[in-house]
């Protein structure tokens, strides 16, 4: 989504600047002081501390370095996957840690494992090599980003192949038909999903529509 498209939701967009400090008034933009009465980061976050119990090599961010087959330094029955591993293909740069990534991780271990217990042993592995199928983000009703290769699609048309896609992922013809209706109305009547949270109990009363 072009700059304008965010501008136009009443966001400021700030580029080129690092966040020094957060507290629970608001953030520092190097310098400049940012009072904000509520704070969202999503510049990611360190893995789990469950890794740092395995006493493999890791790198700033807790993940773990494994081998070109997924598997950790010394051991090649024991996989680490997803946002925990760092799996590095192109000049020296991880993978992203998000879903597809470890979808495909996921299916990658699992033919290992099924071949190598068909073969009875260990046997020489091809390379984990991640396909990269595009990404897509959408930030509202009818507005959204599309990238594959050097496909590039914004706003309606991108909006719609969000959708259809996401539709396409879900498991099972009933949830796919659930979310459509729900998505639809919530489309046509200009509604929003409710989030409740209360306590450390997380109730949702409708599915969230994708123009939100």
């Amino acid at each position: 989504m072009p700059p304008r498209g965010l501008t136009r939701l009443g966001i400021e967009i700030r580029e080129g600047v690092a966040v020094t400090h957060i507290d629970a008034h608001g953030v520092m933009l190097g310098n400049e002081r940012l009072d904000a009465g509520t704070i969202v980061w999503a510049a990611g976050v360190a893995a789990s501390p469950l890794v740092a119990t395995l006493g493999v090599p890791l790198d700033r961010a807790g993940r773990v370095l494994v081998e070109p087959d997924l598997s950790i330094p010394g051991h090649p029955e024991v996989f680490v996957l997803g946002d925990i591993a760092r799996r590095e293909e192109h000049e020296g740069q991880p993978l992203p840690g998000v879903a597809l990534v470890a979808m495909q991780e996921g299916i990658y271990a699992a033919n290992v494992v099924k071949q190598e217990v068909q073969r009875g042993g260990v046997a020489e592995r091809t390379p984990f090599r991640y396909h990269d199928l595009g990404q897509m983000a959408t930030i509202g009703r009818s507005r959204a980003i599309a990238e594959f290769g050097r496909l590039r699609l914004a706003g309606y048309f991108a909006w719609w192949f969000w959708l259809i896609v996401h539709i396409y992922r879900l498991s099972g013809f009933r949830n796919r038909l659930s979310v459509l209706v729900q998505w639809a109305w919530s489309y046509m009547t200009f509604g929003r999903g409710a989030r409740l949270i209360v306590g450390k109990e997380w109730q949702a009363y409708s599915e969230r529509p994708p123009e939100h």
